[in-house]
């Protein structure tokens, strides 16, 4: 799927915007297409990094990577791969004209200070108030701190959450309240998932739109209320 379109509304007003539940990369797209121009964006390692490869030169977004550079570009291949220029997932990356770097307590202060317009991250689970947990589940192999997941969290100005709605037993990841250690709280304000987007405010948790189901489908595998339109 490389292309996004209404193929039918539900009962309830919410637009299927696709046949089929949504991709990786075509997540990445929407989630791309839906930051402000001119905004300073972190992308949290794991999902959130493809975004960087659809974001365009129009929209003039900055990228801050936690490990100390602003003007970070898309993930670096072939040649383009130098192993001193990483994003803090270790991941290879290209610089754009401009970029710049710093140390990792300046990087801090960017993410704590509120200069952050936006963040993207992955999550294990998220509350219906914006709660979220994306750094324990008690695994005995998981990461033995929240690192700082909490300081971007609580820093950035909106939260984006991509992650797939369903764990692998069928349980939504979207619930009433988490049960994993929290990363920050009342913190989301949009919600990613293969199968819809979800905007949360205070008076609810509203789809804005779902993908391969309905909203009344939607409704029944989830526990948490939800606000059509």
């Amino acid at each position: 799927m490389s292309e996004l379109s209404t193929s039918s509304v539900s009962s309830g007003g919410t637009p299927q915007t696709s046949d089929a539940p949504m991709g990786r990369d075509d997540l990445a797209r929407l989630v791309a297409r839906d930051i402000a121009p001119g905004s300073f964006v972190n992308l949290g390692i794991g999902q959130p990094t493809l975004v960087s490869n659809y974001l365009t030169d129009e929209q003039d977004i900055t990228l801050h990577t936690e490990n100390g550079m602003l003007g970070m570009g898309p993930a670096a291949v072939g040649d383009e791969v130098d192993p001193d220029l990483i994003n803090a997932g270790k991941i290879p990356v290209t610089e754009l004209p401009g970029a710049s770097y710093f140390h990792h307590a300046d990087s801090f202060a960017i993410m704590r200070g509120g200069h952050l317009d936006v963040c993207v991250l992955g999550a294990f689970q998220v509350s219906a108030t914006g709660d979220l947990a994306n750094w324990h589940t008690g695994a005995p192999d998981a990461i033995p701190a929240v690192g700082g997941a909490m300081d971007l969290a609580t820093g950035a100005k909106d939260v984006y959450v991509m992650m797939t709605l369903l764990t692998k037993d069928g349980k939504s990841k979207l619930v009433p309240s988490c049960s994993y250690p929290l990363t920050g709280v009342g913190c989301v304000t949009r919600v990613y998932t293969d199968k819809a987007v979800f905007l949360i405010s205070d008076d609810g948790v509203r789809v804005r739109e779902t993908f391969g189901v309905t909203f009344e489908e939607l409704e029944q595998l989830m526990d948490v209320p939800l606000l059509a339109g």
